[in-house]
């Protein structure tokens, strides 16, 4: 018996409800297909499928191996296409999810440079920060910043994005030029910034030599986006502590000015991932070269 035909043969037959109507979809005898399903239970040693003469069900451990049979074979054409195509240019669907800000502001601007080295690569890009399960929303890979909470994933680190603080001259003029991080809880009003998945503020920390301070004070807006936190410091409405690469450009014009720049913010880390049992295609790998190389092009601290 060939176990990888006997798989999907038994894939078939769940799929289609009966032995009559796999065997009209795969073009085998019915005694053929008969004969492999019962061929693959003696070889495991348990009854796959309940039969009568009308109706055919899955036992319980027919279900779990339909599961694993349709993983192994999907993980065996994958590695049959990473082969065949590793001397041909990177091609189809890749799907990848990111943050907001990163996409925003990083990935979607460069890929015009993507695409003019893989112009046969088409991107569905999911923006979100969400702990997906990569394999069964079939997401290639995922770009994260912070800490991994997935063991189950190969990570390659991306970069270190420093945190700034700062806030507009309007603001500033109106409330003080604070000279410590504790100034800021008299007077002033920060901009809160919560995470996406479970609502709880961050806590940002600054630094000096052996000196560490947890910005603390009143806010008035909450926010569980970095993109909308920036606009809403750029409208004045707060001290903002957030990601260097969102605000270089507004402090370099002079719309935003830091605050206590002689702190330094929190460096946090950024990862590409993948699934640790999925084979490689060669679309994924163009990708992961390219983000590396995008990230490694000045971002890292």
């Amino acid at each position: 018996m060939d176990k990888l035909d006997a798989m999907q043969t038994f894939i078939r037959v769940v799929d289609a409800g009966t032995f009559t109507r796999a065997s009209d979809l795969l073009g085998l005898p019915k005694s053929t297909v008969t004969r492999q399903v019962q061929a693959l239970e003696k070889q495991l040693g348990v009854k796959l499928l309940h039969r009568t003469s009308r109706h055919l069900s899955v036992t319980e451990e027919g279900a779990a191996y339909y599961q694993g049979a349709n993983k192994l074979l999907e993980q065996v054409g994958e590695l049959e296409s990473g082969i065949a195509g590793a001397a041909q240019a990177p091609r189809g669907k890749l799907r990848v999810e990111m943050p907001g800000s990163v996409a925003y502001h990083l990935v979607v601007p460069a890929l015009p440079g993507f695409f003019a080295l893989y112009p046969d690569v088409q991107l569905e890009l999911s923006v979100g920060n969400r702990s997906v399960d990569l394999i069964a929303e079939s997401v290639d890979c995922v770009i994260r910043v912070g800490p991994l909470m997935n063991d189950s994933l190969i990570a390659r680190p991306l970069s270190s994005l420093p945190m700034v603080t700062c806030a507009t001259p309007d603001y500033l003029a109106r409330h003080g030029i604070p000279q410590h991080p504790a100034d800021l809880e008299k007077g002033h009003t920060l901009i809160q910034i919560a995470s996406p998945k479970s609502g709880r503020a961050f806590v940002q920390e600054l630094v000096r030599g052996e000196e560490a301070f947890i910005l603390k004070g009143r806010h008035q807006v909450s926010l569980n986006d970095s993109t909308a936190a920036l606009v809403a410091g750029l409208a004045g409405l707060g001290v903002l502590t957030t990601y260097g690469f969102l605000v270089e450009k507004y402090l370099a014009s002079g719309e935003l000015c830091p605050v206590c720049p002689d702190w330094s913010g929190e460096q946090m880390q950024v990862h590409v991932a993948y699934p640790e049992n999925r084979s490689i295609s060669s679309k994924v790998r163009v990708f992961l070269d390219w983000v590396t190389v995008l990230f490694g092009a000045g971002r890292s601290s």
